[in-house]
């Protein structure tokens, strides 16, 4: 893997960490997103926790273990153990979006721009749309992840052995990405011309779409378990290394015969990802507690939080990229204004 010049480990590195407010959580968070400017901490279990300036506020919402989460901006939708989907908007309002008839665990959700909700339980993925019609798919095995393509109604569903690809809208036979091995976390570009997974080995696998070429994208230490796209789509940043490893995808074959950049080596491992969703930065936190601030363009770092506690576990921006949210596995939580 080749290396984008990071800024060395000896220069000294800008520091914002006087400017992080404090967050006081009653428990770990395992994801953050933002509605607004408010951070929504998404706990372990039954609670999400809302914060905005000074104002912390728990809500519940599942009876049980919370086992996913996402959001378009306008709601958090969470799955659980209790085999229940619910959302909460930006006015605490809540939602229950579906209750699986065989009370089985929601494990994976996604949301669509124009109102649709995909969730799994067990090997079915269903969809529901706007008014509320609902359609199911029985994946070849446990569904890992889901994840809808930004163009039309198309919900990638990750499974063991490969990929489906389902127009539930549609009579076509969904298509098939085979590739052998389990697949998790599943992701578009925002071009809609690649697909990539991450799997339950350390390497992601990839597809260029129109001619479901494989783009093979390992070398990694551990098991990639965030993946987060830089503004425009150009590169696709992952944890699983000690660097941030970036995947270029600006060209018409992405990453295929090219090698991966490093950023922001750290003697701890990259725990989170998640890029600015208007400039070429990406937020990272590690496995010694440690968060920085990644310029792509030249490597220039800036210290977010110094390395104390517990792994990083959750990182998140808002839609100006003006806020930074963060959590790690101990509960420690802190929000950055930029």
């Amino acid at each position: 893997m080749k290396d984008f010049n990071p800024a060395s480990e000896t220069a000294s590195i800008v520091s914002v960490t006087d400017r992080v407010t404090r967050v006081r959580l009653n428990a770990p968070a395992t994801a953050v997103h933002f509605l607004g400017d408010t951070a929504v901490f998404v706990g372990a279990e039954e609670n999400v926790t809302f914060a905005k300036d000074d104002e912390v506020k728990d809500i519940a919402v599942h009876g049980g273990g919370i086992l996913c989460a996402t959001s378009d901006g306008k709601r958090v939708a969470v799955g659980g153990d209790d085999g229940k989907l619910v959302s909460v908007d930006a006015k605490s309002n809540i939602e229950t979006l579906a209750t699986d008839a065989k009370r089985r665990w929601i494990d994976n959700v996604a949301l669509h721009a124009d109102g649709t909700v995909a969730w799994s339980a067990g090997k079915t993925a269903f969809v529901r749309s706007p008014k509320g019609e609902e359609k199911s798919f029985d994946a070849p095995s446990t569904v890992g992840g889901l994840a809808f393509a930004p163009k039309g109604i198309r919900l990638a569903i990750a499974h063991y052995n490969g990929v489906t690809l389902w127009f539930p809208n549609m009579g076509a036979k969904p298509e098939f990405l085979e590739w052998k091995g389990s697949h998790l976390g599943v992701t578009f570009s925002a071009d809609n011309r690649f697909l990539v997974t991450s799997m339950h080995e350390a390497a992601l696998h990839g597809w260029r779409l129109a001619d479901s070429r494989h783009m093979r994208m390992t070398g990694y230490p551990a098991r990639v378990r965030s993946m987060s796209w830089s503004a425009g789509g150009k590169f696709l940043a992952t944890s699983g290394s000690d660097s941030v490893i970036l995947w270029p995808f600006a060209s018409k074959d992405g990453p295929m015969g090219k090698e991966p950049g490093m950023l922001a080596p750290l003697q701890a491992k990259a725990t989170v990802v998640a890029c600015h969703p208007k400039d070429d930065i990406f937020a990272v936190g590690y496995s010694d507690g440690t968060i920085l601030m990644v310029r792509i363009e030249d490597g220039a770092e800036i210290l977010v939080r110094r390395n104390a506690g517990e792994p990083v576990a959750a990182l998140g921006w808002n839609a100006k990229g003006s806020l930074l949210a963060f959590a790690t596995e101990d509960g420690d939580a802190g929000l950055l204004t930029l």
